[in-house]
């Protein structure tokens, strides 16, 4: 088989191996729940593809013989098969595999969000990345893109700061976020409302401060996180250097929030709107989710300093 040439592939046979090393690394079966077969049929046309055994009249009969009857060759084996070389195939073939291997079809949420992570870790060294284009049954179906305009730093920053057992969902909110912010205003605006208040719960419960107002409204939830890390107004002394700006500047907090919260109230989803009803664009969206992360990654960071 002819391979596709190197110089019009924009992700390197480099970029390939690690991906390939982290899937055997990890030893995460590659087709998931599926039948390997199955799989491999969502991504390339089996029929038209030769058999190595004259016995068989398609690449399908040698996987069956191979994996099922003899179970002969290797897990990985998918790797190095020239049949569907995916070292060198076509980018948008190798990025419809890494596809599939998330879809929930294949395999779980938690599993899937692990993965996404370091496919697009490494992905995006040569300009591509994995994101949620649609939903079934509310889980996330992915679709590969050229990264034109990179990600709002805050929410990278943001991700940046969960290494426990909360990545999974907070994950989750920031890859709903990436994927509606062009599509879904609607939705974008509603997660990063979501995505303020994971932030401050999960920094009132690791500092022994959750109240009655971890379930309060936004901006109460707000005011309580910036209390317990104290930074309300009132805990600036008159003497600090700049105390009038910087106090003023955290009062806006609470303005800030009731901000967000209004936008999802009245644009975001969450919320029954009357037939008609004219909803905010992408740039609106945009303004939204930079508030919410500007004020989650300074809650965050604040946190973890005084940790």
């Amino acid at each position: 088989m002819i391979m596709a040439s190197k110089a019009k592939n924009k992700i390197s046979d480099i970029t390939r191996r690690d991906i390939f090393d982290t899937i055997c690394l990890w030893n995460i079966s590659w087709h998931g729940r599926m039948d390997e077969v199955d799989f491999l049929g969502r991504v390339f046309d089996l029929s038209n593809m030769p058999s190595n055994d004259p016995r068989y009249s398609n690449v399908a009969g040698d996987i069956f013989q191979h994996r099922i009857n003899n179970d002969d060759w290797p897990d990985d084996w998918i790797f190095s098969d020239r049949r569907f070389n995916l070292l060198y195939c076509e980018d948008e073939t190798l990025l419809r595999f890494l596809c599939e291997m998330l879809h929930p079809r294949v395999r779980r949420d938690d599993e899937s969000i692990k993965l996404l992570k370091d496919f697009n870790k490494l992905l995006e060294k040569d300009g591509f990345r994995l994101v949620a284009r649609q939903h079934i049954s509310g889980r996330p179906v992915f679709s590969a893109e050229l990264i034109i305009d990179s990600a709002p730093a805050g929410l990278i920053d943001i991700q940046k700061q969960f290494t426990d057992a909360d990545e999974t969902y907070v994950s989750q909110q920031i890859t709903r976020i990436q994927a509606a912010l062009e599509n879904d205003p609607a939705l974008a605006i509603g997660t990063s409302k979501e995505l303020i208040e994971t932030v401050c719960k999960t920094i009132l419960h690791q500092r022994n401060a959750a109240t009655e107002e971890t379930n309060a409204p936004l901006p109460k939830l707000v005011r309580a996180t910036t209390k317990a890390l104290a930074l309300t107004p009132d805990d600036i002394p008159e003497t600090a250097k700049a105390a009038k700006t910087i106090k003023t500047m955290l009062s806006n907090f609470a303005n800030l929030a009731d901000g967000i919260a209004e936008l999802r109230n009245l644009y975001g989803t969450g919320h029954g709107q009357k037939v008609g009803t004219k909803g905010l664009g992408i740039r609106h969206a945009k303004l939204a989710v930079g508030a919410a992360t500007t004020l989650a990654v300074f809650l965050l960071e604040t946190h973890r300093e005084r940790s």
